[in-house]
């Protein structure tokens, strides 16, 4: 038979106690009391700490506290649009694609240009508004030069004088509020830089290409297979164009055109 009362082989009843104590007065999951308590108690290991915690009843935080802590994020209405640019590289050279995904529905579209400017910028949101099937409310852009005057020339009386970039005059003209993220901070763009790097790593990270036009046509087949046939776990593995039509169902009125018209035919 084993012990009555089962003790620590590792832990000092005094370092038990620590260990408890700061368990029950922060309820912080087990690595991080781990990563808290090992300056304090050298011995200490994730194992022993476990045990500790099931000996003593607290290796499960309460359901109450658990639950309060897990935030969703924000719900957004269909037609939150994030637009970024990446380069592909290629033998020939490099080719610069822009990006538009959707944060609710990650129908997704692109395009490709010889640089990443002002201009090049505002007409890829022209076709944007003319591609998407609904109504464009919010477009997120980082500070890049083809979305944004640099942050340090924004106050400066040029900047007043020649009104604000041509990229903010098409959200204007079509009624989109245009959102940018904190300098510096690219991966508060996050949905479009992860759908970068899905279609590098699905194109030019696994083959090679003889022309720059083969390339283009796997990843504008890539994006369709994407739209019109990947299930996606964020979408409780739903296609993108399945979440766009159940979007019409629900209010017509943002759409622009039937959604069932845009699915590819033999011919497209």
């Amino acid at each position: 038979m084993g012990p009555k009362a089962p003790t620590s082989t590792v832990l000092t009843p005094a370092e038990e106690a620590i260990v408890v104590a700061f368990r029950q007065k922060t309820l912080l999951p087990l690595d991080d009391v781990l990563g808290c308590l090992r300056d304090t108690i050298p011995n200490l290991s994730r194992s022993a700490l476990h045990r500790c915690l099931q000996r003593h009843g607290i290796s499960r935080r309460p359901v109450e506290e658990t639950k309060e802590q897990r935030k969703r994020f924000k719900t957004y209405e269909i037609g939150y649009v994030h637009i970024d640019s990446c380069e592909l590289r290629h033998t020939d050279g490099k080719l610069v694609m822009f990006l538009a995904i959707d944060r609710v529905s990650k129908f997704t579209y692109v395009e490709f240009h010889d640089s990443a400017g002002k201009m090049e910028g505002s007409a890829f949101l022209k076709n944007v508004v003319e591609v998407f099937p609904y109504r464009i409310h919010i477009v997120l852009t980082d500070n890049g030069m083809a979305f944004a005057d640099l942050p340090k020339n924004r106050d400066r009386p040029s900047a007043r004088l020649l009104g604000p970039h041509i990229f903010d005059h098409v959200c204007i003209e079509h009624g989109i509020e245009h959102r940018l993220t904190k300098p510096y901070h690219p991966w508060t763009n996050g949905q479009a830089e992860r759908m970068n790097r899905t279609i590098k790593d699905a194109t030019v990270k696994v083959y090679h290409y003889d022309d720059l036009e083969s390339l283009k046509a796997h990843v504008l087949a890539f994006v369709t297979a994407y739209n019109f046939a990947k299930h996606l776990k964020a979408l409780r593995w739903r296609i993108p164009y399945q979440v766009i039509c159940e979007a019409w169902t629900k209010d017509p009125s943002i759409f622009k055109i039937d959604p069932h018209h845009l699915i590819p035919g033999p011919h497209t």
